[in-house]
C-alpha cells in the first residue's frame, strides 16, 4: 500500500471514531466508492452512515445492501457546496432533523475524501446560507422542491446548447404570483393536462431545461404541477435590498417573494449560481466551480 493511500485510509477510521461520538447524530459520506466493509466492522458509526453518491443505479445498489443513500448532481463542486448540496437533499427527505450534528466527509469527484466538516442542522454554511432555511413550511412539497433544485444546478451547469442561460422559477401560492405577473410569450404548458406537466415527471424538468431559453419566469404550484413559462414577474418591494453585484432577475424574485407567498430559484446567467429566495431574502445560495462548455 503506497504512503498516500495509508493515508487515505488512516483519515477514514479517525473519522469513523469521531462518527462513533454520542454527540455525533449521523455520517454523511459523500463519495461514490463504498467504505471497505473491513473498515466499517464492529463500528458504531455503521448505524449513522449516509452516503450521497451520483447516479440513481449507485444508490439503489446501496439501498440493496441495506444502506441509506441519497442522490446528488456529479458537477464538479468545491467541496462546501457539494456538501450544502447533499445537506438539502437529505433534509428534503427526512433525514435529518433539527438540532442533529452531522459529520460530513467529502473531497473532489472520482478522488478519495479529503475533507471533514461538521454541520449542526440549524447553524449556518459559510456563515451566509442557514441551513433552516431550507426548511420551507408544510405547504411546500419536499421533494418537488429538491427536484426543481437540482434541475436549477443542472441549468446553471449545463446551459442550453453550450450557451449559458438563467432563468426565474417560482413555487407556491401561485394564484397571487399569477395576479402580480403577465405572460411575455406563448405559454408552452397550456392545454396540457395536470398529470402531463407535473416537475415529478423526468420529461417535464427537461422541457423546462429547454424553455429556459425563454424570457420570464416559470411558475409552479406546491404539488410540482407547472402553470406557466415566460412570465413577467411586475412585484416589486423597496425595502428588499439584494447583495451587490446581482441583477434583474435577482430583483424580481426578490420582489416576488417578498409581497407573496411563494419561494424562488434564480439561475445566474453569468456564473450559473443558483440562488433560492424566501420572504425576500436568499435562504440557499450553491456556487460552482466550473461550467460546461
Amino acid at each position: 500500500m503506497t504512503e498516500g493511500k495509508k493515508f487515505d485510509r488512516e483519515f477514514l477510521r479517525s473519522a469513523l471514531s469521531l462518527a462513533a461520538r454520542n454527540d455525533v447524530n449521523h455520517f454523511l459520506y459523500i463519495c461514490d466508492t463504498p467504505i471497505a466493509p473491513e473498515d466499517l466492522r464492529g463500528r458504531p458509526a455503521r448505524r449513522k452512515l449516509i452516503y450521497a453518491v451520483t447516479s440513481d443505479k449507485i444508490a439503489q445498489e446501496y439501498i440493496h445492501r441495506q444502506l441509506r443513500a441519497l442522490v446528488i448532481p456529479a458537477y464538479d463542486y468545491s467541496r462546501t457546496e457539494r456538501v450544502k448540496v447533499a445537506l438539502v437533499s437529505a433534509l428534503s427527505q427526512g433525514a435529518f432533523k433539527e438540532g442533529d450534528l452531522v459529520l460530513c466527509m467529502t473531497g473532489k469527484v472520482g478522488r478519495p475524501p479529503d475533507t471533514l466538516m461538521q454541520m449542526h442542522i440549524g447553524g449556518s454554511l459559510d456563515d451566509r446560507v442557514a441551513i433552516e432555511g431550507v426548511k420551507l413550511g408544510d405547504e411546500f412539497n419536499s421533494q418537488v422542491v429538491d427536484a426543481l433544485i437540482q434541475l436549477a444546478l443542472q441549468i446553471g451547469q449545463e446551459g442550453f446548447e453550450g450557451h449559458p442561460i438563467g432563468t426565474i422559477i417560482t413555487i407556491g401560492d401561485h394564484t397571487t404570483v399569477l395576479e402580480k405577473s403577465r405572460q411575455m410569450t406563448i405559454n408552452p404548458f397550456q392545454g396540457l393536462s395536470e398529470a402531463e406537466r407535473n416537475v415529478l415527471d423526468p420529461k417535464i424538468r427537461e422541457a423546462i431545461k429547454n424553455f429556459s431559453v425563454l424570457d420570464g419566469a416559470f411558475i409552479i404550484r406546491e404539488d410540482g404541477v407547472v402553470l406557466a413559462a415566460g412570465r413577467y414577474l411586475s412585484a416589486t418591494d423597496e425595502s428588499v435590498k439584494i447583495p451587490l453585484g446581482l441583477g434583474a432577475r435577482h430583483a424580481a424574485a426578490a420582489g416576488i417573494t417578498s409581497t407573496t407567498h411563494c419561494i424562488s430559484l434564480v439561475v445566474s446567467q453569468t456564473s450559473g449560481a443558483v440562488r433560492l429566495f424566501k420572504g425576500g431574502n436568499i435562504v440557499l445560495e450553491l456556487h460552482q466551480t466550473a461550467r460546461r462548455t
